[in-house]
């Protein structure tokens, strides 16, 4: 079971550093702040997709296809992301995981403040989506640096029977990013629709200058990693981490893969998918599909912490495993409760999907840092994380597509759904196998 790369990756000495047990909450709670903003500007966009996107910088397109074009800009940011893990990647193990997490926090905030201020298609025409597309790239080059980074960090400031509930920290910012988000669009959908088309969908996307400066205060303060700085005086460092990665622990990089596929790929179905879908072929108001995902956000914290210790016990990729096949045994039904247009069943649906699927999500930080070594850890971690985004961030437009050409059953998504949260227990069950231990002296 462990023959699944090459070997280099397993046989290589793990670092031995100095851990202050004292300062790893801190840190990762610091990870946490900046890893909530960053995806909340990241999930500005998914909403805004399937709201505002496809009618205002695709308005030349029929009802259908302007939705497609829209979820396939939303789909070019996780195109981005294993470029942004690469670069991203490099810095990390090269020059250190700090300065990698201050400039990813600085591009997302940038593009994402940038989109409140970008005209539509009325008023410049085709150049409206196109610097639609190109912002939609740096935000998605910027996050495939941030996560990687964020829980890299944290699990490296923490002592090694602790790694569950740190490394769950991170994880927290998904659904704070996303209470964050979607409440700020809840906020501009009370606006005349008039208004929330000409400036009030703006506002969520502006609110990212100012969020920046709070992120970058916050980052400032973090401190390198130590088993960072004991792998640089033992100038343990990879010269092209991302090539290493490949060569030398392929098999690695497919386990973790797969193990996230359903934390990032699961959630955007039940998400940008489902808003669309509730809104869009139901004909459910937009208010209800919005403040559907805000009731499942706060459930996804409370699965998260619970299952973020429990990880420490049972180990994160038996945990990821289960997760996995929970998830495919409510596919079907789910859908089948959103599809009946009741508001109590489709908020109790999208609630129970994303905090069933969040099992998995909550020891995906602790999973992937450990299946990799600490001189590839920011590489490996970020690409396997984003390669799983990008493989799985067209689900929407994959399920919308295929949604129009089958006649509008919800079967389509369910089946997708499933078959996402089938690879991810697959991943779990090999991962939790290959789970590589840092020697550290915990003080």
């Amino acid at each position: 079971m462990r023959d699944l790369d090459s070997g280099d990756a397993q046989e290589q000495p793990n670092t031995s550093a100095v851990v202050k047990e004292r300062e790893a909450g801190k840190i990762a709670f610091a990870a946490f702040v900046g890893t909530a903003l960053e995806w909340y500007d990241y999930f500005l966009f998914g909403t805004a997709a399937a709201l505002v996107f496809n009618r205002l910088y695709f308005t030349t397109l029929s009802a259908t296809a302007a939705t497609l074009a829209a979820f396939a800009t939303f789909g070019v940011g996780f195109v981005a992301r294993p470029v942004g893990a690469v670069l991203f990647g490099w810095m990390g193990d090269r020059m250190g995981r700090r300065p990698a997490l201050l400039l990813t926090v600085v591009c997302i905030g940038v593009a994402t403040g940038l989109i409140g201020l970008l005209p539509d298609y009325a008023a410049i025409g085709v150049a409206a989506p196109l610097l639609l597309a190109l912002l939609r790239l740096l935000q998605g080059v910027a996050v495939g640096g941030e996560w990687g980074g964020a829980v890299t960090i944290a699990v490296e400031h923490a002592p090694p029977e602790k790694r569950g509930r740190y490394a769950a920290l991170p994880q927290i910012g998904s659904p704070v990013g996303t209470l964050l988000s979607s409440g700020a669009f809840s906020l501009v959908l009370l606006l005349p629709p008039d208004q929330f088309d000409s400036w009030g969908w703006r506002l969520p996307f502006l609110a990212a200058f100012p969020l920046l400066l709070v992120a970058v205060y916050i980052r400032r303060k973090v401190e390198e990693s130590p088993v960072f700085e004991e792998m640089e005086k033992q100038e343990k460092r990879s010269k092209v981490p991302a090539l290493d990665v490949f060569r030398k622990a392929w098999g690695r990089l497919l386990v973790a893969i797969a193990s996230a596929l359903l934390g990032v790929g699961g959630f955007y179905v039940m998400t940008t998918f489902a808003i669309s879908y509730g809104t869009g072929t139901l004909g459910l108001s937009r208010g209800l599909m919005v403040n559907s995902t805000l009731v499942a956000a706060v459930a996804q914290i409370a699965v998260i912490i619970v299952f973020g210790r429990l990880a420490e016990r049972l180990g994160p990729g038996r945990v990821t495993m289960w997760g996995g096949l929970a998830t495919a045994v409510i596919a079907f039904p789910v859908f089948w409760l959103i599809d009946t247009r009741s508001p109590i069943l489709v908020v109790l649906a999208i609630t129970a999907g994303v905090a069933i699927l969040s099992t998995a999500y909550a020891v995906s930080g602790a999973l992937l840092a450990e299946l990799f070594p600490a001189d590839l850890r920011y590489s490996g971690v970020a690409l396997a994380y984003n390669l799983a985004g990008a493989l799985s961030g067209f689900l929407p437009f994959v399920a919308t597509a295929l949604l129009d050409s089958t006649g509008g059953g919800s079967w389509v998504a369910s089946l997708l759904f499933m078959g996402i949260a089938l690879i991810t227990a697959v991943g779990g069950l090999y991962g939790e196998r290959l789970r590589v231990r840092d020697e550290v002296v915990v003080r």
